[in-house]
């Protein structure tokens, strides 16, 4: 979710061509093709292991403020600092304080990773000193809702309002969860069609694989990735797998046609959310959207709404893979590795799309329904999706060694693959060994989670 629009002079919405061609805009040529890395991460006071308000000596707003020493520059909204940036990348506020680093777009995954590492030791050296700690896992292990924290951040109003009306885990989705997601580039619109379709048939693999939510007010809940079960009922108009995106003639037009479609959340004007919950969109193109009247939609509503629209891929100027738990840091790596390996080679990207081309939109969406639950052991044509992660990631592993990035030692982007060909080894991802380990060595105490997991 973004920090706060711009207000800057935009050009009205005239014809749905510049809406088509705003995303096509995206394409690059491979020369320019960069990673994107997120990832959100559950603060916590180390003493009360209780969330971070926003206000107060151990908070979200002082560890924003502790981190403008190292050269991040505030973001503020209505008086309240909500935001960071620094050379291309931001750190914001998810609406129950979920702390997010929104990398900048590099070049290779040895710079992603680096990245990640700074930004850690960065929140650690400022989060020791106001005895605050971050949790690296998908879900809040043990605080209820009701005690969770709203940031002060207009939209978020709007949507805790809006969530209850359209599903029964929209606010779980807002106040609980935790993601890694890494933002991708195509170079034309068939290019977006091919790794569109791929990452979204492949996007089950990466929640089995880097599932790692298993628990739920203090105990465990019966899924290993939780947070993907919570988007399997949070909005149906705005989230799920977009089976037109397989259609023969899929493109940019077709992705505008479903944006048009969705209702609306906010207009962004003088500083203030509007709140247009529910409303149309196409009626705003058209001026006849009350709360505005007679104002027509621009291109930065359009950029707005699009921040809207939640799918297990999303289209910007760039592709948005959605579907893991957040994780250790290795794992924050991991993801981007793995999604550039299978998208940004060529050959790599034919073989991914071999392996997955023939998969009906039932399959599709069987795996998306089990793989909360089941993870790698979701069943899946006579196997299981530990078999297709196995294969996904000799594909991932063939295309970065093809890109052939290496770091000081010598060594590939395959190197932060490591873990993951582990967990498709043995069938287990890092939610079946804390499982073990609430039933094992923690012996159901779940305040352990706030000393294994921790950042």
């Amino acid at each position: 979710m973004s920090a706060v629009p711009s207000e800057t002079k935009s050009p009205e919405i005239t014809d749905k061509s510049q809406m088509i061609e705003h995303l096509a805009a995206g394409n690059k040529p491979r020369e320019n093709w960069r990673i994107g890395t997120e990832h959100e991460k559950i603060g916590f006071n180390t003493k009360t292991l209780k969330p971070l308000p926003y206000e107060g000596s151990t908070s979200i707003r002082k560890m924003l403020e502790g981190l403008q020493r190292f050269d991040w520059e505030p973001i503020l909204e209505k008086g309240y600092l909500i935001a960071l940036k620094r050379n291309g990348a931001s750190v914001s506020l998810e609406p129950g304080g979920q702390f997010e680093l929104s990398g900048a777009p590099l070049k290779t995954v040895h710079e992603t990773c680096r990245e990640v590492s700074r930004h850690l030791r960065e929140v650690r050296d400022v989060a020791g000193e106001i005895g605050a700690g971050f949790l690296s896992l998908g879900f809040r292990p043990d605080t209820k809702l009701e005690d969770v924290p709203m940031m002060p951040k207009g939209r978020y109003n709007i949507m805790k309002s809006y969530m209850p009306k359209v599903g029964t885990h929209g606010l779980e989705m807002m106040f609980r969860t935790c993601t890694v997601q890494t933002n991708l580039d195509f170079g034309s619109e068939a290019d977006m069609v091919k790794k569109m379709r791929v990452s979204l048939a492949l996007q089950p693999v990466a929640t089995a694989l880097f599932a790692n939510s298993p628990f739920t007010d203090g105990k465990l809940n019966g899924y290993k990735s939780y947070r993907s079960r919570i988007w399997l009922d949070t909005d149906a108009d705005r989230t799920g797998m977009l089976p037109f995106a397989f259609d023969e003639g899929f493109g940019f037009e077709h992705y505008v046609d479903y944006a048009l479609n969705v209702p609306m959340y906010f207009v962004y004007r003088g500083g203030t959310y509007l709140d247009a919950s529910g409303k149309s969109f196409k009626d705003f193109l058209n001026g006849n959207l009350d709360i505005v009247p007679g104002q027509r939609a621009t291109m930065r509503d359009f950029e707005d709404h699009l921040s809207t629209i939640f799918p297990e891929v999303r289209l910007k100027q760039f592709l948005e893979m959605r579907g893991a738990d957040t994780g250790p840091w290795n794992e924050l790596c991991a993801l981007p590795a793995f999604w550039v390996g299978l998208l940004y080679d060529e050959t790599a990207l034919d073989a991914a799309w071999d392996l997955v081309k023939d998969w009906t939109q039932e399959e599709r969406e069987q795996l998306r329904r089990d793989v909360p639950k089941m993870g790698l052991q979701t069943p899946h044509r006579g196997g299981t999706l530990q078999d297709v992660a196995k294969a996904a990631l000799d594909i991932s592993r063939h295309g970065l060694n093809a890109r052939a990035h290496l770091n000081g030692h010598g060594e590939s982007e395959t190197v932060f693959l490591q873990e993951l060909d582990e967990f498709a080894r043995s069938g287990k991802s890092n939610a079946d060994r804390l499982i073990a380990d609430y039933k094992g060595k923690w012996d159901g105490d779940i305040t352990r989670a706030y000393q294994d997991c921790i950042y």
